[in-house]
């Protein structure tokens, strides 16, 4: 398909609008927001070494991590934007330590939509110049309407979410996303703040020859992970081994890469982290839901993401996801290794 890169995001979703089951029109309007919100990250994100942004905020976030400066902005950049529209019911934040219930004096609590996100994915990378991105996943709320939002309301699986995507901010500044009808991309003019359709219905290749993974914590791999990497490093003229080994540190970057070239991304639990790394809400689930809609899959190694039944809000669980033949291959490795 040629891109129509005159088509705006704001016309693509009025036009795509009736595609969804629940047409009132608030989805819409939570991805417009999510949108303003982007561009105003986006803006900071491009002054980093300009002004005092970069660094570290002097705070921990709930995990025990070093927030960074465009991590806490980020993230109340995008916490004050969904509550000043009111339009969502509720917000969980891999940032804050609890969810946020909104009560706005527009009956907030009558809201249909709670957003998870990750408001800056890969922030480390910040101060050496390297893209980040922003992670979001939007579900129906199943507390009562009316009532403020529960628990529950946030830790549904992933086959429940009504949209998901990512925003990078890299040579380009992209927002691509999913409703369940497909994967689109949108690439900011910084011209004139608008994003345009620039990448329609994003595809993973069914097979690929990249593989991205911190080979630094390789001794603490489970031993099918270790057999994959081996597996991908081996020559296979046939198969087009070996493959290439591609790791920035920043999940959306690297996702972004290996939904346009063909790959897998992987982290694994290690010895030293039980249950992986990657937080199951904020950004396995949401991955995921567009990698399957772009044709990929998604798996903790066993068993498909989308699938699993939340126990708590940060929850951590490994994580492979990527062209479908590789994420069936390392899934193989894995089972292989555990029947021995």
């Amino acid at each position: 398909m040629t891109p129509n890169t005159n088509q705006t995001l704001g016309e693509f979703i009025i036009e795509h609008e009736k595609a969804f089951k629940y047409t009132s029109g608030e989805l819409s309007r939570l991805i417009n927001s999510i949108r303003l919100a982007a561009k105003v990250v986006n803006h900071e994100v491009n002054k980093a070494g300009l002004v005092d942004i970069t660094g570290k905020a002097g705070d921990t976030n709930i995990q025990g991590e070093d927030q960074q400066k465009l991590d806490v902005y980020a993230n109340n950049r995008f916490i004050e934007t969904l509550i000043n529209r009111e339009i969502v019911c509720g917000i969980a934040s891999e940032e804050n330590d609890d969810y946020i219930t909104i009560q706005g004096q527009n009956k907030a609590h009558d809201n249909k939509y709670v957003v998870l996100m990750d408001p800056l994915d890969g922030s480390s990378n910040i101060d050496v110049n390297v893209s980040v991105g922003t992670i979001f996943s939007i579900y129906r709320r199943k507390s009562p309407i009316g009532e403020p939002v529960e628990i529950d309301d946030f830790l549904q699986p992933g086959n429940q979410q009504v949209a998901a995507g990512y925003i990078i901010y890299g040579t380009s500044t992209m927002l691509v996303y999913t409703t369940g009808h497909g994967v689109n991309g949108f690439t900011l003019n910084p011209a004139i703040g608008t994003y345009y359709l620039s990448h329609p219905d994003m595809k993973f290749p069914d097979d690929g020859n990249i593989y991205s993974i911190n080979e630094g914590n390789y001794v603490h791999f489970p031993q099918g992970v270790k057999d994959y990497i081996k597996y991908c490093q081996e020559e296979c003229e046939e198969e087009n081994r070996p493959y290439t080994s591609r790791y920035i540190g920043s999940l959306v970057s690297d996702f972004h890469r290996n939904m346009i070239k063909g790959g897998i991304y992987m982290y694994p639990n290690t010895a030293k982290a039980k249950n992986g790394k990657l937080r199951l809400l904020y950004e396995c689930n949401p991955m995921a839901f567009i990698a399957e809609q772009a044709g990929g899959e998604a798996s903790d190694g066993y068993q498909r993401i989308l699938d699993i039944n939340p126990t708590e809000l940060h929850q951590r669980v490994p994580f492979f996801c990527g062209s479908k033949k590789m994420v069936e291959k390392a899934e193989e490795f894995m089972a292989k290794a555990k029947s021995k």
